[in-house]
């Protein structure tokens, strides 16, 4: 009888006592639920006990380093060239997007998903393809695309969007039934839309690269390296359509027949002005993240007159693929200058005689090809242009006149590249009459 009084005693006592705990421990969340499309997660971890601590208080501990974090770059590798900071990405490309220099390459040929940035090219081809009038009405197929969870702007089956809304819900909700849409009313079909897609990615240069939709959803079959992907990023930038659509950071869909209230639309990438790791520089780009991929993200980034788009592909995190992309950054404006090659815009190799001037046009310049821009390089701050070996090669692949292409190297890395093209040289009253 004593003994079951002192057994209940002291379980009174033992639930007296886990309660004060409970009540004088902090309170932690508990592990995340899941992580939304761009990577961040819907419920914050619980934090690890630190068993090296005395008075057995529960710590947060430092995350560890991914195991891609300590491995070099592979541009270390060549002579002279400025040693490149640690990413945790898998793989990582920091590209000059004027001259196509890559300043930094980890990886850069490894195949991987790309996630949502996958739709940098989808935009890019709509752009291309799409006039400002057209509109996209939302097939049942775009509409029901879609699962759970993924990232969408809910658009219902028969509802229309004017070109430039459609672009703006992909690029900045991220919008995947959209993506449908779009690669739709270009195409016709998804995988007549896949098939431009590569396609296009090979007019790129883009060699380990596989599209198989226009979202990025996970699919075996839908490949890319960050290499390629920045062919990619490049190649739209250069289209000033597309840049609207990457560097918005708000838009407001107005209220449809289907949905009564305006859609607001808000660019997630937070290295843009206003957001929590804004970057000096930072013009805009797409982010990513599917469990399979990873955190994916392109960015662009401009000071003094140089621009450079980052890529990275499996991040550890939507954190993590923010501090690498600052980091790229960082070696990128710091240890790289823009060099013009000086070309001469309007050579005359020869002087003629006067009586000559009926016979050549432009007072006898026969140099057979001419320059219609500057030509620059991107070199390591302190190489000398000088120590650069070029090679030309005349491209027959275009209608028109020939072009020549100079393309300039050092150590074997390109550097940077300029293009002639063929000059007319005979003087018309040489040439026969057009019928």
């Amino acid at each position: 009888m004593l003994r079951k009084k002192l057994n209940k005693l002291r379980n009174v006592a033992l639930g007296v006592l886990c309660l004060s705990l409970a009540v004088t421990q902090p309170c932690f969340a508990s592990a995340p639920l899941g992580y939304d499309e761009y990577g961040d997660p819907i419920v914050t971890a619980t934090p690890v006990p630190d068993s090296s601590t005395s008075t057995g208080q529960t710590t947060v501990t430092a995350p560890l380093h991914s195991d891609y974090y300590t491995q070099a770059a592979d541009t270390d590798s060549i002579e002279g060239w400025p040693t490149g900071p640690n990413v945790e990405a898998q793989a990582a490309v920091l590209m000059d997007v004027n001259t196509e220099t890559v300043l930094y390459s980890k990886n850069g040929d490894t195949q991987l998903y790309p996630a949502s940035i996958t739709k940098i090219l989808t935009t890019l081809l709509a752009c291309e393809n799409l006039g400002y009038k057209t509109n996209i009405t939302v097939s049942d197929t775009a509409a029901y695309s879609v699962s759970s969870g993924d990232s969408s702007i809910y658009a219902s089956p028969g509802e229309t969007f004017t070109r430039n809304q459609a672009l703006m819900a992909v690029m900045l909700q991220s919008a995947n039934e959209m993506s449908v849409a779009v690669a739709e009313q270009v195409s016709g079909s998804v995988k007549k839309f896949t098939e431009l897609m590569n396609w296009r990615a090979r007019l790129f240069g883009c060699k380990n690269s596989h599209f198989n939709n226009p979202n990025g959803l996970p699919d075996e079959t839908h490949y890319t390296t960050a290499s390629d992907m920045a062919r990619i990023a490049k190649s739209a930038w250069m289209n000033p359509l597309f840049r609207m659509f990457c560097t918005t950071r708000y838009y407001e869909i107005p209220a449809t027949s289907y949905f009564k209230e305006p859609r607001q639309l808000l660019n997630h990438h937070k290295m843009m002005e206003g957001g929590d790791y804004y970057y000096e520089g930072v013009l805009g780009g797409k982010t990513g993240y599917t469990q399979a991929a990873g955190n994916t993200l392109v960015t662009y980034a401009e000071r003094n007159g140089t621009t450079l788009v980052a890529v990275v592909l499996n991040s550890i995190s939507a954190a993590g693929a923010y501090s690498d992309t600052a980091s790229l950054f960082d070696y990128g404006f710091n240890n790289f200058q823009k060099v013009d090659m000086e070309v001469d815009m309007d050579p005359v190799p020869v002087r003629n005689l006067p009586c000559e001037k009926y016979i050549l046009k432009n007072c006898g310049n026969t140099y057979p090809f001419y320059y219609k821009s500057k030509v620059y390089v991107t070199l390591p701050t302190g190489i000398d242009k000088s120590v650069l070996t070029k090679r030309q090669a005349v491209l027959h692949d275009a209608v028109g006149p020939l072009r020549l292409k100079s393309k300039y190297y050092y150590k074997d890395h390109l550097v940077g590249w300029g293009m002639q093209y063929e000059r007319n040289i005979v003087s018309d009253l040489l040439l026969p009459s057009p019928s």
